[in-house]
């Protein structure tokens, strides 16, 4: 079966390019020019991937993304006509997986959507291998990560964790007290093709903070190593 791939643009002229490019790289494409009828589409269709513009009509991509992350774990790429450093942050911010500034080549389009769709099949392939066995867990005291059901624990309450937060912590908790740079994480978190910038792991690290420590603004968990990177302590 073909993966599904939901474009959303509401340039008519780029639609049609993506969509007929996509479909001839065996894709199954679905096109919306709106952010209303993007949310009708993702909802009835379950996509793999969504290409998603910021500008749109109705409801900007910024706000679909951040309404679609609350149900959906789908894979996100955002495209945008500016190259703006905001942009990308709050991107980011509201759940997406990626980022692409126009004008860009179909062939990085087609290697970011590899690379986001190859991502998502090895986390699917490794679950029932997971459940096999007995689970494999790592605690730091109150907080637990049940590794193969990627869960987080806090005081025994579930933490609900975006799946780069997730990985995220698990890859900072693996090398607990090791200082791992901000180049390091993001290589070894969201892969050495992606084009986001360091500010995407503080944004990440800002989040998880947020939700195991005891106070975010003085943090004892993920601790920063000034002028280096994060140190996870446990």
């Amino acid at each position: 079966m073909s993966e599904k791939i939901l474009i959303v643009e509401d340039e008519a002229v780029l639609r049609e390019t993506l969509e007929y490019n996509l479909t001839r790289q065996g894709y199954a494409v679905i096109t919306a020019s709106t952010g209303t009828r993007a949310l009708e589409l993702a909802r009835e269709h379950h996509p793999h991937l969504i290409l998603l513009d910021i500008m749109l009509p109705e409801l900007d991509g910024l706000e679909v993304c951040r309404i679609l992350r609350q149900e959906m774990n789908t894979p996100i790429i955002m495209l945008t006509a500016r190259d703006d450093e905001i942009d990308k942050v709050v991107g980011l911010e509201v759940g997406a997986d990626d980022y692409l500034t126009k004008p860009f080549s179909l062939r990085e389009l087609q290697a970011r959507i590899k690379a986001q769709l190859r991502r998502v099949r090895l986390i699917r392939e490794e679950i029932p291998v997971a459940t096999q066995s007995p689970h494999q867990q790592l605690q730091f005291g109150t907080l637990r990560l049940d590794i193969d059901r990627r869960e987080v624990y806090l005081h025994d309450t579930p933490l609900h964790l975006k799946p780069k937060e997730y990985e995220l912590l698990l890859h900072l908790a693996e090398n607990r007290g090791r200082v791992l740079s901000r180049e390091q994480l993001l290589e070894n978190v969201w892969g050495w093709d992606f084009s986001g910038g360091s500010r995407t792991v503080d944004v990440h690290v800002r989040w998880l903070r947020e939700k195991i420590e005891d106070d975010p603004t003085h943090p004892t968990r993920i601790v920063t190593a000034r002028g280096m990177g994060y140190i996870f302590e446990g």
